[in-house]
């Protein structure tokens, strides 16, 4: 299920999709989640947006990743992914593209539902 999800403080979409997800699996601010991704950026001499970097912030909180195909039809799009981890926290990798999962729900500036997803980051509930 696709839920609208837009924190960021002006109501901008400004290709911040990294900083996006990072807020919602860490329940954080858009502010906080930006100042994350800015300051490992930085230490990395890397692009706050680059896969390295949101991989950085998601490790330092507990995140691993996992993989999926991405060749179908043992594929999975992000509808699928929600029917089938339909409780927990993940961030999804797309081409290009990144959201939020939470229990069985979407969470993006714009319906990403049949988008394929090409990996993913999900913290252990302990």
């Amino acid at each position: 299920m696709y839920i609208e999800y837009n924190p960021n403080p002006c109501g901008r979409r400004v290709g911040d999709c990294a900083v996006r997800a990072i807020a919602k699996a860490l329940s954080t601010s858009w502010e906080s989640a930006y100042l994350m991704l800015a300051v490992n950026g930085l230490q990395m001499c890397d692009m706050p947006s680059s896969d390295s970097v949101i991989a950085s912030v998601l490790r330092q909180n507990g995140f691993t990743r996992n993989a999926l195909s991405n060749s179908c039809p043992d594929c999975y799009d992000a509808e699928e992914f929600c029917k089938e981890f339909s409780t927990g926290t993940y961030v999804v990798f797309f081409g290009g593209h990144t959201c939020c999962i939470k229990d069985g729900c979407i969470y993006d500036a714009w319906d990403s539902s049949h988008e394929i997803i090409q990996y993913f980051w999900t913290k252990e509930v302990r």
